[in-house]
């Protein structure tokens, strides 16, 4: 593809990269290299790190291995309940 320059400096890629980021470089031969990236925002950068990528594996492979189910609500409250006296007695 071979583009031209405007005379306000800009380059136009078409709509196919409209609102993309790149990285551009320019090279000592004065050749421009441009690197399409992603953008996390600095709050949500913990959620990228190799820790957490493992603890949500580790999550989605405990989901796979225990299917939602209906909770029988009289055991939930009387497991409860018995919770609440070993406590007691302690």
């Amino acid at each position: 593809m071979l583009k031209m320059i405007g005379t306000s400096g800009q380059l136009s890629l078409g709509k196919k990269y409209a609102g993309k980021y790149f990285e551009v470089t320019e090279r000592e031969d004065g050749a421009i290299v441009m690197v399409p990236m992603q953008v996390i925002p600095e709050s949500e950068a913990w959620l990228h790190t190799p820790a957490m990528h493992e603890r949500l594996t580790q999550a989605i492979q405990w989901m796979e291995q225990h299917p939602p189910a209906e909770t029988n609500l009289d055991e939930f409250l009387a497991c409860i309940e018995e919770q609440r006296r070993i406590k007691d007695t302690q």
